[in-house]
């Protein structure tokens, strides 16, 4: 009688650690991983052949904005394709949780497409996403330019009042209470902008109280780089709590090379407090359309547009010329609208990526008409092209940096390794062909190489389609924090 669900054989095991491959069966039970042995010594049920391929953890994408798309797209096919099989959500400054307004708006847009996956409380919308039955796991952030919205209404140009501010560290401390991991800021975006440094981290104070992490969409990523690092590490500081910036670039072509004065200053500020950063393998980013990014970038691509049909994917200044006015005035007919802004150099975001305190984080944003490519090519990217082909990095770290660095820098317990114990979060990858497929041009196209992907034991992703599995969680602060604790 087999003593194991599923057996995976004869593959190479990438643990997530970055200790080198090596060649083991991967047993599974239930929606664990009960034990990695040496070749042909276990038994299951069913079994996987790995010939030929790595068998490494699921990927932890910690830059997300997949909030409802677990709820309205339960598949997750753009991320479960790619090998990943927990999303970080809520990202600078936008959740969809806690939010008691009847309307998002263009800001919240982003990440929500119906007013009923908005919830009042950070519970309610868990119990959404768990019902919901999406095949990978989330982890939620709490916004604060969400929390804003709820304190100030739409009258955001200006600074806090001391009891606004207390009214969003009370909904913050409610939802960190019911399991959101952390708060996100934006403070780059118009609902955050005219918020001082003093109102978030009061606002964040407790964060350190429930062991909540701050991620930060920076104030700026250009010219004011420095200060914008400067100030998110005060507030990390100030609340106690651990700093991940989010995305991490040198935006503009006059800061091009300025990683030189990033990094050393991301490697020195390490030293005195608990700082990482994640990253995005692309020169272009992409968000909601803004003039005040115009001029930044070196070509513009609109993602969607709510007002003129026909112009997803195509180039700013084409569109501007059709019309007949400048590209300023093509955006502001184009909204509510979003866009790709091409505006980093290819060295710095290699820089970066090498960085001991970098993390991989797709920004991927799910409702787009025509997204980014990094919605579906973010981790067989840094594999195939970054990995295997620049030889960047090696592979075995590359697994790390998406694996147990991430799910160590999040507290999410018992995730991103493959040791017995851990949850049967897996990803199956052909080394030689691993690579993305999506393009700025084609941006919808599931990647190349990743054989079979399970999620807490159950298989979502398998030759090239979804699967059945759909064994994908909330997993809340309280649950990951209880684990650690018994495992201590």
């Amino acid at each position: 009688m087999a003593s194991y669900d599923t057996v995976i054989r004869n593959g190479q095991v990438a643990d997530g650690t970055g200790k080198k491959l090596f060649s083991a069966d991967v047993a599974l039970k239930g929606d664990r991983i009960a034990a990695v042995e040496a070749p042909g010594s276990l038994k299951g049920d069913n079994e996987i052949d790995a010939s030929g391929r790595v068998v490494a953890p699921g990927f932890i994408d910690v830059h997300t904005h997949d909030d409802t798309a677990l709820i309205d797209n339960p598949t997750m096919a753009m991320k479960a394709s790619q090998g990943v099989t927990t999303v970080v959500c809520g990202n600078c400054g936008a959740s969809a949780a806690p939010y008691i307004r009847d309307d998002f708006g263009h800001f919240l847009s982003l990440i929500v497409k119906r007013q009923e996956n908005v919830s009042k409380t950070f519970a309610e919308f868990a119990a959404k996403v768990q019902a919901a039955k999406p095949a990978i796991n989330g982890a939620f952030l709490i916004g604060h330019s969400t929390l804003r919205m709820n304190a100030m209404g739409d009258d955001l140009a200006r600074q806090a009042t001391p009891s606004e501010i207390g009214l969003m560290r009370d909904l913050l401390d409610q939802s960190l209470e019911q399991g959101a991991i952390g708060m996100s800021s934006g403070l780059f975006y118009p609902p955050a902008m005219a918020a001082s440094t003093d109102e978030v981290a009061e606002i964040a104070k407790p964060l350190g109280k429930w062991g909540g992490v701050y991620t930060a969409h920076m104030r700026d990523e250009g010219d004011d780089v420095l200060k914008s690092m400067d100030e998110t590490f005060e507030i990390g500081r100030r609340a106690g709590a651990e700093v991940i910036v989010s995305h991490h670039k040198c935006s503009g072509r006059t800061n091009f090379g300025r990683m030189k004065e990033t990094l050393p200053k991301f490697t020195e500020a390490m030293k005195q407090q608990q700082i990482a950063f994640d990253v995005y393998p692309y020169v272009a980013g992409s968000t909601i359309l803004r003039k005040e990014m115009l001029d930044r970038a070196d070509k513009v691509l609109i993602t969607w547009s709510d007002t003129v049909k026909g112009v997803s994917g195509r180039d700013l200044k084409e569109i501007a010329q059709e019309m007949g006015c400048t590209i300023y005035e093509a955006a502001d007919r184009l909204q509510p609208a979003g866009a790709i802004y091409f505006m980093m150099d290819e060295k710095d975001v290699q820089a970066a990526m090498s960085h001991p305190g970098a993390m991989i984080g797709s920004d991927g944003i799910p409702f787009d008409t025509h997204p980014h490519p990094r919605l579906w090519g973010t981790f067989p990217r840094v594999l195939g092209h970054y990995s295997r082909d620049l030889k960047l990095f090696p592979l075995e770290d590359a697994v790390r940096r998406m694996t147990s660095y991430s799910a160590q820098r999040f507290h999410l317990t018992k995730r991103g390794e493959l040791k017995p114990g851990f949850y049967a979060d897996i990803c199956i990858f052909d080394p030689a062909t691993v690579i993305d497929t999506a393009t700025f041009e084609k941006p919808i196209s599931a990647a190349k190489g990743i054989d079979t992907v399970l999620c807490n034991g159950e298989v979502v992703w398998r030759d090239g389609k979804s699967a059945s599995g759909r064994a994908g969680r909330a997993l809340k602060r309280q649950d990951l924090q209880a684990e650690a604790k018994a495992s201590a």
